[in-house]
């Protein structure tokens, strides 16, 4: 629902990407002994597929919170909510 509602802003560009899963699942990430999966699992799709979005100049928007911190933990960028689109643009 996010993607349909986004893509009816003016001046919004989306690309859909197979991200896979972000490996967080929950607190699953987060207990030393499931880091080294979480990771691995993040760097199979999700975090190439950001850093190729900000290479490009592009923003990443992920609904999943869990999704969000895994960007920003690996990457050091920001991951933005859809809400956080729809918002600024009904600002303007």
């Amino acid at each position: 629902p996010s993607l349909s509602v986004l893509s009816q802003l003016p001046g919004v560009d989306l690309q859909e990407v197979d991200s896979g899963c972000c490996g967080m699942a929950g607190s699953f990430g987060y207990e030393k002994e499931h880091y080294q999966i979480s990771k691995a699992m993040a760097y199979r799709k999700l975090i190439p597929a950001a850093e190729s979005t900000h290479r490009r100049g592009g923003r990443v928007i992920a609904a999943g919170v869990s999704c969000r911190q895994q960007i920003r933990a690996f990457t050091n960028r920001v991951a933005l909510h859809p809400a956080e689109i729809l918002a600024a643009h009904l600002k303007t």
